[in-house]
């Protein structure tokens, strides 16, 4: 019976979408199919925030180190939705933030602040970094520990201008990972959020040592023009403006206009408060 009346309704259904298009000229036809589309993937996105958020069950102070359990490449991060197949890529577009080392040196210390002392305004997220980073390169497979210095090329190199900084990338094996907090991102998507030009994320901070989850951060975004690449957009690009936890919900001067500029960074910002680095 369930079954039979399930049947009635989607003939009912298609009659009548069959008499919407007899009665629209082709253009209009397209433009309400459109506007439902976009209209069911809002509402499946607000659905999916309901239990997006961030969950720190616990806090560890004095940190000096944390290993990466994986590590964004440039490949996640090359297309945001330039090609037809990007649509059901599981490379975490939520999570977009700085690809290869450049994701590495993120968590290191003065990586961000080149070294400045001054302060900065007042809630301004810390960008403190580690001391250590510990992971797997995904060129070779190999086990690394990086560190990272603040260098003034000038000073050997006249062809540099004095004052100017760098930061430099070191990297030396080693045998096991020592560092015990590991961070972990996933795409967490389904085919039909993907349908709807839904991404879903999870960010992981894990105690290595007894397996337990001690925060994760769930995040969902759609892009409401439902993969439109009219003049050159990027789907995915665009979908940071309708991101659920906002990416600027750690900055003081909310809003940011574009939420994509503020994604680079966004998995430390998130890492820092659930380990503290070591001062």
């Amino acid at each position: 019976m369930v079954a039979q009346r399930w049947k009635r309704q989607a003939l009912v259904s298609a009659a009548i979408l069959a008499l919407l298009g007899s009665c629209m000229g082709p253009s209009a036809w397209r433009d309400w199919k459109a506007k439902q589309q976009r209209e069911r993937a809002y509402a499946k996105w607000q659905e999916r925030c309901k239990k997006s958020g961030e969950f720190i069950h616990k806090t560890v102070e004095n940190v000096e180190g944390v290993y990466l359990v994986n590590v964004r490449t440039r490949k996640e991060n090359e297309n945001q939705g330039e090609q037809p197949e990007d649509q059901f890529r599981l490379s975490d577009p939520y999570g977009h933030d700085l690809p290869g080392d450049g994701y590495v040196e993120t968590f290191l210390r003065n990586s961000y602040h080149f070294g400045r002392t001054t302060p900065w305004p007042a809630n301004f997220p810390p960008y403190k970094g580690y001391r250590f980073v510990e992971a797997s390169d995904p060129e070779d497979g190999k086990l690394y520990r990086y560190t990272g210095r603040v260098e003034e090329p000038w000073q050997t190199d006249k062809s540099y201008l004095k004052g100017y900084t760098r930061f430099v990338l070191d990297k030396t094996p080693i045998p096991q990972r020592t560092a015990r907090y590991g961070v972990k991102f996933e795409d967490i998507s389904t085919h039909e959020e993907r349908e709807h030009w839904i991404a879903g994320s999870s960010l992981k901070v894990i105690d290595l040592q007894t397996q337990e989850v001690i925060a994760e951060r769930i995040g969902y975004m759609v892009d409401w023009a439902q993969g439109s690449r009219a003049g050159g957009r990027q789907p995915w690009t665009f979908a940071a403006d309708n991101a659920c936890p906002a990416f600027d919900s750690d900055y003081p001067t909310r809003p940011v206009k574009n939420q994509s500029g503020v994604q680079r960074y966004q998995t430390l910002r998130f890492v820092e408060k659930t380990l503290k680095p070591l001062n």
